[in-house]
This record gives C-alpha cells, structure tokens and sequence, in this order.
C-alpha cells in the first residue's frame, strides 16, 4: 500500500519535471543550446502567479474564470519573457562558439535569481489558495487528492497539445525544419528567428504551468526555487535523451517517482543525490538517453 502512495506521489512530481523538461529539450533541438536559465522562468511563473492572484483577490473571492486567468497571465508573461531572453542574450550569440552561449545561458540564469530577490524580495511568499485541498479517492492507506489528479492531469493535456502543435501544425513542422538546419530551412523560406523565437515561448509556457501546479500543492514560493527542480528537469531531460520529447516525458517520470521512492525508502537526505547519480551512471553508459540517437556532431 504505501508503495502505490509512493508511486502517487512520484508520478505527481514527475509530472512537474516532465514540463520543465520539455522546454529543455525543444530549446536544445532548435539551437543545440542548454538554457539553464529555464529553471527560473519555472520560478517566474510561480512568482507571477502569486502576485496575480493578489491583485484579482483570488483566495477572498475564487471562482474558475479567475483561477484561469491567473494561469494564463502568468503563463502569457512567463511567455514573453522567453522570447525577450532568446532575442537579447541568445540570438546575438548565435553565430559565437558554443562555449560563450552556454556560459551565457549561466548568466542569465543568476540574472534571474538575483533579479526575482531584488524585485520580490529575499523571504518566501505563501501562494494564495486557489483550489483547496480535499480527497477524491481512498482505499486503505492510499489517497489521491484533487490537486495531484489536477497536476497530472493538465500536464497530460499541455504534453498532447505540445505534441499536437509540433507533429499537426504548420509552426511544428518548420519547428522540425529548424532544428534539422537552420540554413537549409532559410533557403525555403521558413523564418527561422520567429520559429526560435515561438519555440522559446512554447518552452517558457510549460515551465510557467508548471510552476503554478507546485504551488496549488506547496505553497511557499521564492526566487531561488527553480534552481533544484531546474536542474532535476535537465537531468530528466538528458535521461530520456536530449532533443527528445517522448524521452522528456519518460525522463520526468521516472526522475519523480525515482525521487520519491528515496525519500520514501532510504532516506530524504539523498533525495536531490540520486538526481546527479542519474546524470552520471546515463552520461557513462549511455549518453544519447533512453530514446536519444548518437549522432556526427558538427564543429
């Protein structure tokens, strides 16, 4: 029984790390570019989120059109943000050695968190309750409330919508264009800037949702809370084989329920641990993922 609990629990959380990781993966599939800076957009939306729902009055006065607008102002903002990141510190670097985008992307990334503790200030923030609290299932010792079957929920539709748009629509098929080659999708007229450009802010979207769904069910938000999970959702991403959206998915859900099943079973402390074990034992034995392709890589 507590392992079906457990098991809850992780695929709740993987979830979370299956979001994050997808704008990982797209990103990397378009520019071959780690963007460490998304964790901290996850942070954003969850920041967004909060003061948002302040200012509607949402946790006084809650009703579903303004929980939904919350999630979409902050996910819209989260959005624009991307884009503004990819136009102003990425697009010029383009062209530059891979070395200089990336510790680019770190700069960024400390941008954002020192940035969020100068505007939001350093102490945590509670997240108003937007949706509360109650069971929706129990048998024995194992309980499945709302809010984990809300998580698990939306972060399946976002997952299909996202493969939708990039498998279904004309924007995913220049998506994939761009990210087979950027010279040669110019020469038949597909706009790469704005293809790259919408790949970030599909990206930014999912890591701003995400953020929201963690603080409907752990409510203390702060500036440097995307760093763990940003850096879990990376790992997840490289586990299911980088450029790879399927394997983003796969990659989340087995790093949350793998997570959970530590702290369940050996111990809490190694709990963020067993994140970098992963990275390491897949980097040695096989570095393309779990559904990656090895391929020539270009210099």
């Amino acid at each position: 029984m507590q392992f079906l609990q457990q098991l809850i629990n992780g695929i709740s959380w993987g979830s979370i790390y299956a979001l994050i990781a997808l704008g990982y993966t797209m990103v990397y599939g378009v520019l071959r570019l780690i963007n460490f800076a998304h964790g901290d957009i996850y942070m954003l939306g969850a920041m967004f989120g909060y003061y948002v729902a302040v200012f509607l009055g949402v946790a006084e006065h809650a009703s579903g059109v303004r929980v939904l607008s919350v999630v979409l102002i902050s996910m819209l903002g989260c959005g624009l943000i991307g884009v503004g990141i990819e136009r102003f510190c990425y697009r010029p670097l383009r062209k530059a050695p891979r070395l200089a985008a990336l510790m680019t992307a770190v700069g960024v990334s400390l941008l954002l968190e020192n940035g969020g503790q100068l505007i939001f200030g350093a102490d945590p923030k509670f997240f108003p309750p937007l949706i509360h609290t109650r069971e929706i299932f129990r048998f024995h010792e194992i309980v499945l409330n709302n809010i984990q079957l809300m998580i698990f929920a939306v972060s399946l539709l976002l997952m299909f919508l996202l493969h939708w748009i990039v498998m279904k629509t004309r924007m995913g098929k220049a998506m994939r264009a761009v990210s087979f080659s950027h010279d040669a999708a110019g020469l038949v007229g597909i706009p790469v800037n704005r293809v790259i450009s919408f790949t970030f802010f599909l990206g930014s979207l999912l890591a701003a949702a995400a953020g929201i769904l963690v603080s409907l069910s752990n409510p203390k938000v702060e500036p440097l809370m995307g760093i763990m999970p940003g850096l879990k959702a990376f790992v997840a991403a490289v586990l299911g084989g980088i450029g790879n959206m399927m394997g983003a998915m796969i990659g989340g859900l087995i790093m949350g329920i793998s997570e959970v099943l530590v702290s369940g079973y050996i111990s809490s402390t190694y709990r963020d641990a067993f994140a970098f074990f992963i990275l390491i034992f897949i980097l040695l034995y096989k570095p393309s993922g779990l559904l990656g392709k090895t391929g020539p890589e270009k210099l």
